[in-house]
């Protein structure tokens, strides 16, 4: 049967922000959405039970990337997993809830304006969670994400936040504004099973007759034609023209997006947007799409044969990462080792509990190194998180799991070098180019910064609470009892460090005019097309991006709705 591919409103990507930008906009039943997603309905079981998420990487819900091979990483390539069906990431991640602090957002807020400033989105976090605000205990808004307390954590992990507190670091409440420590990890879940954006958003909207949703359906370019001068646009066919400059607010500016070529079933097909096109494909498709389209920097388009619609020398570029290095030592036994044992799964089918309701990372905390203040981070904030999971987390996740076994491990967590994305090919099939540039910075602060938060997790690990739970010898790094403190972290760093699966920036917000986006998530040079994920970011958070990039898509439906 074919589709129809007429719409107001086009959004592309149906992950994190995605799904929640397009079940929003189809809460106005005068307003018709269409929400195109590359990959397939989310139906393996693997998706929504929780410790299962890494069983999905290199498979068939993942857009398999890998990056460029890394020269201060042992010359290694890291795999990069994104979520590549119904729910994105939200979908393929570790569940964590864990907002950042209000100086991240009021950073935003310097590049990007007051809208994006921490007492800004507050209401839409709460908006978001169904969960008491820790910083005043009272009852956010109704919404549609689920957003709990861990269902049955291991016993290891309330053995760990003492061995915390014995160190010496504070253990508090999660996701305050500021001031945060340590504390079991907030997840995404409802009664123990994965709560995605596909279960929180789009489920309850199916019943929509203005909401269409469509699956396989690969975006190739977005389509240009004249521009209308006005926020309105009718639908219509229009190629990529030629276009204007960086600067401007994005409206009224240079030719207007009227759609986007997709593949479906194997046949490129036009769908017409009568109002707008909002990419939502996250922070390595959507700089890839724009580039595809004619937006980026115009030498490097020239490579590749692509008519350069705007020049826009950033888009691609400003990539950030949280690059995490972990200790694991062994354990005595119980951990998550066992999780696949049938007993197990008969647990976790019959009362949702067991250890198939981990989301694997039980709990966190932030540090401040000892490099902090050369670094020029702020008083008061960390740069380190320390994440702990009761299960040896080696080989990226892409290994079985070894040995009973613990890990501790250090995230580096406002980066100071910076990568890119660029495109292989004029071919949308062809996987970008992903450089992080990890460890890149030339004063080495990013190294020194992570190596200290190394040392850190080693004060944790050395405690005598720690010990209750510890056995003696190490599962990582191999001969670890042979070397001191500083070998294993520097071996650690080097060989067995990889991402925590944050990349943003590459199509960064601001009011400056070199910002391919302006405040209001429109793209300059041209008319009638947005941005709405984690690319938007000025700034990676010090916390983790599934939470503020559901906020972007709430913001951006905000936006549209006025």
């Amino acid at each position: 049967m074919r589709v129809d591919l007429d719409a107001d409103y086009i959004v592309v990507g149906a992950g994190s922000a995605g799904a929640a930008l397009a079940a929003r906009l189809s809460e106005d039943p005068s307003l018709s959405v269409l929400l195109l997603e590359a990959g397939e309905p989310d139906k393996a079981m693997e998706l929504h039970v929780p410790a299962a998420f890494s069983k999905l990487f290199r498979g068939s819900y993942d857009w398999n990337y890998d990056t460029v091979p890394q020269p201060n990483l042992e010359g290694r390539t890291i795999f990069w997993p994104r979520g590549k069906t119904l729910g994105g990431s939200s979908s393929l991640n570790a569940m964590m809830w864990v907002r950042g602090f209000a100086a991240d957002y009021d950073e935003w807020a310097q590049t990007a304006g007051d809208a994006w400033s921490w007492e800004s989105l507050l209401p839409f976090f709460r908006a978001v969670e169904r969960t008491q605000d820790p910083v005043d205990d009272t009852q956010g808004a109704d919404g549609p994400q689920s957003v709990e307390h861990q269902r049955d954590p291991r016993p290891h992990t309330a053995v760990f936040l003492r061995a915390v507190a014995e160190a010496g670091f504070p253990v508090t409440a999660p996701n305050l504004a500021s001031g945060q420590g340590f504390s079991q990890t907030m997840v995404s879940q409802h009664r123990g099973g994965r709560a995605s954006t596909a279960d929180a958003y789009l489920r309850p909207a199916r019943g929509r007759k203005n909401l269409r949703v469509v699956t396989g359906a690969h975006v190739r370019k977005v389509t240009f034609g004249p521009s209308t001068g006005s926020g309105t646009v009718g639908a219509g066919s229009g190629t990529v023209g030629a276009g204007s400059g960086t600067g401007g607010s994005g409206s009224g500016t240079g030719p207007r997006a009227t759609g986007v070529y997709v593949d479906i079933d194997g046949i490129t097909r036009h769908a017409t947007a009568r109002h707008e096109v909002i990419l939502a494909g996250g922070a390595i498709n959507t700089p890839q799409l724009l580039m595809l389209s004619g937006i980026g920097p115009a030498e490097h388009l020239a490579e590749h044969g692509i008519p350069v619609v705007v020049d826009a020398p950033e888009v691609g570029a400003n990539l950030q990462d949280h690059l995490v290095a972990g200790l694991a030592p062994n354990a005595k036994g119980g951990t998550l080792y066992g999780a696949e044992k049938p007993a197990q799964l008969v647990k976790y089918l019959t009362q949702r509990k067991g250890m198939l309701t981990s989301n694997v990372a039980e709990a966190y905390g932030f540090v401040r190194t000892s490099v902090a203040e050369g670094r020029g981070e702020p008083e008061g904030l960390p740069d380190i998180e320390i994440i702990f999971a009761p299960v040896p987390y080696v080989g990226e996740g892409l290994v079985p799991t070894p040995a009973e076994g613990l890990t501790v491990g250090a995230i580096l967590l406002r980066p100071v070098s910076r990568g890119s994305i660029r495109l292989a090919s004029a071919d949308p099939l062809d996987k970008p180019v992903i450089d992080p540039a990890y460890l890149s910075d030339e004063e080495g602060m990013d190294a020194a910064a992570l190596t200290a938060g190394l040392l850190a997790c080693e004060r944790i690990i050395a405690t005598a609470a720690f010990d209750e739970i510890r056995a003696p010898g190490w599962v990582q790094p191999d001969d670890g009892d042979s070397l001191t403190p500083e070998e294993r972290a520097e071996l650690s760093m080097r060989r067995y460090s990889h991402t925590l699966y944050h990349p943003a920036g590459t199509v960064r917000m601001g009011m400056d005019a070199a910002a391919p986006v302006d405040p209001e998530l429109r793209v300059r040079g041209v008319e009638g097309l947005r941005v709405a994920d984690a690319s938007v970011m000025p700034t990676v958070i010090r916390g983790h991006t599934n939470a503020p990039s559901i906020v972007i898509g709430e913001v951006a439906a905000s936006l549209l709705r006025g």
